[in-house]
């Protein structure tokens, strides 16, 4: 479920009378994601998607996020717009919650992902860094390295409850992150967060990218680290490594991957994992069970970072 605030019918309307967008027919509650409670809203001249922005969002940081959308769609990359209402304001409240109006993307997530996909996407993410290149405002990756030590911290004490010794391997490769962790790579704008469902498509063509809320400025490089675990994997979690080198080379089409990069990648892939690792094993440890959210078990990316840590070369990810 992803509708923490309820909005009544008469905020809605006071709040659509603010936008040129027409009169509300309907609105519904997406219940995909977990940060953010979304609307599905109609009025007679189109169709919106209406986010208020819940406690895990900053609002100090709303202005990177709103206004690195709007960029991208100006560069013709395929992001929620922002709309502005009649005084010129994207970024408004509703409900008690900071709030804003986007325009709507065809397209839906890939359930079952096949090499093509991966194919698109890479490309898409080139296309998505390039275009984002001459964006001029900056936000730091709250995610990274630094954040790690004290998501461990917090988790450490009850990790064994969901796996023996659990503890005692996240503090053996964390150091390991630490003492090798790359300083010299080619940084940007990226999205962070590119899982499958933040990604849609229409047939075989990649129709747009979502959910930027985490994007930051941060290595470009870490962007294929995340897609690396989150796209090329099976379900029984044995990486495909016709899926990777489809990704990869679909990237390098758009934009060249320099050869440090391509060093790195192992290191930041591990490092991607267990970044996702430590927020859902957080999540898992620290969400009441009555909680309207599903967990997602933390596991799936700890078989991920073992699997990164066998990676020799470029060759494991089906490059040359």
């Amino acid at each position: 479920m992803a509708v923490y605030t309820e909005v009544s019918d008469d905020e809605l309307v006071l709040f659509i009378a603010e936008y040129d967008i027409g009169a509300v027919v309907s609105y519904k509650g997406i219940a995909e994601g977990v940060e953010n409670s979304n609307y599905l809203l109609k009025t007679d001249q189109g169709t919106f998607i209406l986010t208020l922005y819940e406690k895990r969002v900053d609002p100090a940081d709303l202005p990177f996020f709103l206004n690195l959308m709007e960029h991208l769609a100006g560069q013709g990359i395929a992001a929620p717009t922002p709309i502005k209402g009649r005084d010129g304001n994207a970024l408004r409240r509703l409900g008690g919650r900071p709030a804003a109006l986007f325009t709507f993307l065809d397209g839906m997530w890939p359930r079952r992902i096949n090499p093509d996909h991966c194919a698109a996407l890479g490309e898409g993410v080139a296309r998505l860094h390039l275009a984002a290149a001459d964006f001029a405002m900056s936000r730091p990756n709250a995610l990274s390295l630094a954040s790690w030590r004290p998501l461990l911290d917090a988790v450490a004490g009850r990790a064994d409850e969901v796996k023996a010794g659990l503890a005692r391997e996240l503090t053996t490769e964390l150091e390991d992150l630490e003492a090798a962790w790359p300083t010299d790579l080619p940084l940007g704008v990226i999205h962070a967060d590119l899982f499958p469902d933040n990604v849609f498509f229409l047939g075989p063509r990649l129709s747009g990218f979502i959910d930027f809320y985490f994007a930051c400025t941060d290595f470009l490089a870490y962007d294929l680290a995340v897609c690396l675990n989150a796209w090329c994997f099976e379900s029984q979690r044995t990486f495909n490594v016709t899926k990777a080198r489809r990704m990869l080379t679909g990237y390098r089409r758009v934009r060249a991957i320099t050869d440090g990069e391509l060093a790195a990648l192992p290191m930041l892939a591990r490092g991607s994992a267990i970044r996702f690792l430590l927020t859902r094993l957080y999540d898992w440890l620290n969400t009441p069970p009555d909680a309207m959210v599903t967990r997602k078990d933390p596991l799936e990316f700890l078989e991920k970072l073992r699997f990164h840590r066998t990676v020799k070369g470029p060759g494991d990810y089906g490059l040359d």
